[in-house]
């Protein structure tokens, strides 16, 4: 009996090659881009803008009397030959960043003594620039009525 003999297969590897690159080229352009952490939106704690307004005093009323003693709305602050003023660099500092998350302008009047000491409304008026106040002015002469 006669072997036969079988021709040999080869294997085409050209083609192969083309069909992994067409499938790569399609799943490059399938697949969805992953977004890096960096550019994801995040909201961190802090101020919270304001969707209505809030009722907050548009204007505080600082009074500096005689003695010296800064009364802001009814309520005395600091010591009167104190020259730094921390409460009061407290609470104007306060009040401004409300008036800004309520959009509002925070405005100060100041209210002198005729009697006071100068060095004490640059004072005052050093504080208010501190807490980034710009809005300060000073309340005019009242007439007593007899």
């Amino acid at each position: 009996m006669k072997r036969t003999e079988h021709p040999q297969i080869e294997l085409q590897i050209a083609p192969m090659i083309d069909v992994c690159f067409l499938l790569l080229f399609f799943y490059i352009l399938t697949s969805k881009p992953v977004k890096p952490e960096a550019d994801m939106d995040m909201t961190l704690p802090g101020t919270v803008a304001q969707e209505e307004a809030l009722d907050i005093p548009d204007e505080q009323r600082i009074l500096i009397p005689d003695n010296g003693q800064i009364v802001l709305n009814d309520l005395p602050l600091d010591k009167a030959d104190q020259r730094d003023l921390p409460m009061l660099l407290a609470t104007l500092t306060r009040f401004k960043e409300s008036a800004d998350a309520n959009k509002s302008q925070a405005l100060i009047t100041v209210d002198v003594s005729d009697a006071a000491i100068h060095q004490r409304v640059v004072d005052v008026l050093n504080t208010c620039a501190k807490a980034g106040i710009k809005g300060v002015t000073f309340a005019g002469a009242t007439e007593e009525e007899p």
